[in-house]
C-alpha cells in the first residue's frame, strides 16, 4: 500500500505512536520514530530492523526535531508523512479548596508546551522536508497528522490543562492546512476517545471496565491499531484536509 513512503512519528515508542509505526511499516513504509531518550524506542529496531530509525527526541526542542528531520533525509531521502503522537496528561483541579491550593502553574505550562508547542514544532519543521517532494497529479506532496483528544470538547474535572492543550491542537488544524495548501501538504487531526494505551493500562481492571462501559458502541476501549488504521485512511484519502476526526465510538464524556 505504502511502498516507498517515509513517515516520521513522534511518541513512536509506545501506545498510539508505536501502533502507527508498526502499521506504516507493515504497509511497506519506512519510519523515523521519535521519542524521549528514556523511552523503549531503541527496542523498535529489534522488531522492524532497518525499516525504522529511532531518534531520541524532545518534541519541544528545536534542535532535537531538526536532527530527526535531518536523519530522515539522510537515511531515507525524503519525508511524506509526519504523525504527532507525543503528548502528556495532567489531573489537577484549578483550585483545591480542601488544601487551599491552586493548580500548579509549572504543571499547566508543561502540558501546554509539550502538547501544543511540541505538535507545532514537529509540524513546522516536517513541512519543510515534505514540501521538497515532487507533487503528484493532484498537486499533493504529503500529509501532517496531529493528535488531539475528545477532551478538547468534553473535558473532565481536573483536565483543564489537558483539555486546553488538545483544544489548541484542534484550533491549529484548519489554519495550518490553509497555510500549507499552497505547497500541497494536507493537515488532519485525530481526536481519540478512550484507548487501551499504557496510560489507561496503569489503572485497576475495575476502573478500566467502568470506563469501557460508558462507550456507546462498540462498548469497549479503542485499540492503538484502530488509531493507526485511521492514520492510513487519512494518508490514502486526498480530500481529508483541515478537519478533526473524532475516533471515539460515539462517546460523549459526561461530568
Amino acid at each position: 500500500m505504502f511502498n516507498g513512503l517515509v513517515g516520521l512519528v513522534s511518541g513512536g515508542a509506545s501506545g498510539l505512536g508505536r501502533a502507527t509505526v508498526a502499521k506504516l511499516i507493515k504497509e511497506g513504509g519506512k519510519v523515523i520514530a521519535c521519542d524521549l531518550p528514556s523511552s523503549p524506542g531503541s527496542e523498535l529496531s529489534k522488531e522492524f530492523g532497518d525499516k525504522v530509525v529511532f531518534v531520541p527526541t524532545d518534541v519541544t526542542s528545536e534542535t532535537d526535531v531538526e536532527n530527526a528531520i535531518k536523519i530522515a533525509k539522510e537515511k531515507f531521502g525524503r519525508l511524506d508523512v509526519a504523525v504527532n503522537c507525543a503528548g502528556v496528561g495532567s489531573a489537577c483541579r484549578i483550585y483545591n479548596f480542601k488544601r487551599n491550593q491552586a493548580h500548579n502553574l509549572e504543571e499547566f505550562s508543561t502540558v501546554i508546551k509539550v502538547n501544543i508547542l511540541g505538535t507545532f514544532n514537529v509540524a513546522r519543521l516536517a513541512a519543510g522536508l515534505i514540501g521538497q517532494n515532487a507533487a503528484n497529479t493532484d498537486g499533493q506532496r504529503g500529509v501532517i497528522i496531529n493528535t488531539a483528544s475528545i477532551a478538547a470538547y468534553d473535558g473532565q474535572i481536573g483536565q483543564t490543562a489537558y483539555s486546553a492543550s488538545k483544544a489548541g491542537v484542534v484550533g491549529m488544524t484548519l489554519p495550518m492546512a490553509r497555510d500549507l495548501a499552497v505547497r500541497g501538504i494536507r493537515v488532519v487531526t485525530i481526536a481519540p476517545g478512550l484507548f487501551n494505551t499504557p496510560m489507561l493500562q496503569q489503572l485497576p481492571d475495575k476502573t478500566r471496565e467502568a470506563l469501557a462501559a460508558t462507550v456507546p458502541f462498540p462498548s469497549r476501549l479503542g485499540e492503538p491499531d484502530e488509531f493507526a488504521l485511521l492514520v492510513t485512511s487519512i494518508i490514502q484519502n486526498p480530500l481529508l484536509n483541515g478537519e478533526t476526526i473524532r475516533l471515539d465510538a460515539a462517546l460523549r464524556m459526561q461530568p
